[in-house]
């Protein structure tokens, strides 16, 4: 099943897109225990870990692109923006007594309107696990995409082997964590792993805050600048290539609805995303700032890779490694959290008028490893996870975080909307068409140009 499917004549039961049962099933489909209802937290931490993925690693060099100030202002925009269209998702939803994204886009638009949000989860979702798996082998096995090796956890403290090299690294971790993760068929247990990984984050951000008001203290810190410093080689044009790395970095409207239809109380959504929201911009204002405060105008595209050199302070080594590690298991967290929702989303563009995945262990099996293979075959050959931020971000991840609600809102098929609504919602989608398209427009320039001087 998809996020959710339009035809009432389906045998799919919406109120159900986790599980058709009150049990929790592996990949083989034996029952362990009882489910009823997610609690509060359990639902916080799904949400925050949806949200807190590997968009964190490519803030602190939008921040380096914009300026300090110019920065943190556009992370809090966007988190305001994404509170709004979630909203809006949800009081439609409510209203018509809809259990799916996907169903209602369908009941907005049509059969093609369901399609559309399908098509763009499962592009978005497919982009944010390939970054995921980059992430990985950056870390674990380095990389050389900048043109300057930077050196992976493993291949320092072993040396560079066959088996620490990233196809059997990735490989590894495919079979070994990322399979019997993400065979689990509802999203509630995996909140227990979820809050270890919004745990890992916190420990990322307070290690790196740490470390930069250390080397602030000592003096030894970069000066960074507060505006973006526009001349010949950087136009203003180039400041919009930021915009799709902060959009997808909020991006978590595919997993709201199945969050919504495990509470038992469903008024308490909104606080929960309103919660998770807040708990992740925090981090991320963290993040981009202490990071880029650290890094510089050095600062990577994945500042993950920044930390394999001398940080200047006692232990630089030890801390270079506790960085790396605890932020690539959370990585590895998150992962089965986001392939939730491509799996469901996947599986109904391909079948929509068949049961419940869930239901069929067999098609459950082959869809998951075949998207597995995919992600893997995929992060073995894209460089850069600015590469792949910049066509997610700017074409799916826009069309699901704010092009969609806003159309939604506006059609008003519940009789739901203010004014108030419709105005916002001309507005996120005027500006997210404007910024995206001028981001495409820029990287495709950037990708010419790259070309031509190779």
């Amino acid at each position: 099943m998809g996020i959710g499917d339009a035809s009432p004549s389906e045998t799919r039961d919406e109120t159900m897109p986790l599980l058709p049962f009150k049990e929790e099933q592996g990949i083989l489909g034996y029952s362990i225990h009882e489910f009823n209802g997610a609690s509060f937290s359990g639902a916080v931490f799904n949400l925050s870990t949806t949200i807190v993925g590997a968009g964190i690693m490519a803030l602190p060099a939008s921040i380096k692109m914009l300026g300090i100030v110019p920065g943190i202002l556009m992370i809090v925009l966007v988190a305001f923006l994404t509170e709004a269209s979630i909203d809006m998702l949800l009081r439609c939803s409510h209203e018509g007594e809809i259990t799916s994204y996907g169903r209602l886009m369908g009941d907005s638009f049509g059969r093609w309107g369901r399609i559309a949000l399908q098509a763009s989860v499962v592009i978005n979702n497919l982009g944010v696990m390939i970054v995921y798996m980059i992430i990985i082998g950056d870390v674990l096995s380095g990389t050389s995409t900048t043109g300057v090796h930077h050196q992976g956890v493993f291949e320092g403290w072993f040396g560079s082997q066959l088996w620490n090299s990233r196809p059997v690294v990735l490989l590894a971790t495919t079979i070994f964590v990322f399979a019997p993760l993400v065979s689990f068929k509802k999203l509630d247990s995996l909140k227990y792993t979820s809050a270890i990984s919004v745990a890992l984050a916190v420990v990322f951000v307070v290690i790196t805050a740490g470390i930069a008001i250390v080397r602030l203290i000592q003096g030894t810190a970069e000066i960074p600048k507060l505006f973006p410093k526009i001349d010949e080689n950087n136009s203003i044009w180039e400041l919009f290539t930021a915009v799709p790395v902060l959009v997808t970095a909020y991006i978590c409207h595919y997993n709201v609805h199945s969050i919504d239809n495990e509470l038992e109380d469903r008024t308490q959504t909104k606080p929960i995303v309103q919660t998770s929201l807040a708990l992740c911009s925090t981090v991320y204002v963290a993040t981009g700032l202490f990071a880029y405060l650290l890094f510089g105008e050095g600062t990577l595209s994945d500042v993950l890779a920044n930390f394999d050199s001398d940080l200047r302070i006692p232990f630089s080594d030890v801390f270079n490694d506790v960085v790396r590690v605890s932020y690539v298991v959370h990585v590895m967290l998150v992962f089965p959290i986001v392939f939730f929702a491509l799996r469901l989303n996947f599986d109904g563009l391909l079948f929509p008028t068949s049961g419940h995945i869930s239901l069929d262990n067999r098609r459950f099996t082959i869809i998951s490893i075949s998207l597995l293979v995919v992600i893997y075959l995929a992060a073995n050959f894209i460089p850069s996870i600015w590469d792949a931020f910049q066509v997610t971000g700017a074409t799916a991840a826009v069309l699901i975080g704010f092009i969609f609600p806003a159309m939604i809102i506006l059609r008003d098929s519940y009789g739901v909307a203010t004014k108030r609504d419709k105005i916002l919602a001309v507005t996120m989608i005027v500006l997210a068409v404007l910024s995206n398209s001028v981001a495409l427009y820029t990287d495709v320039l950037n990708i010419i140009y790259r070309k031509a001087e190779v």
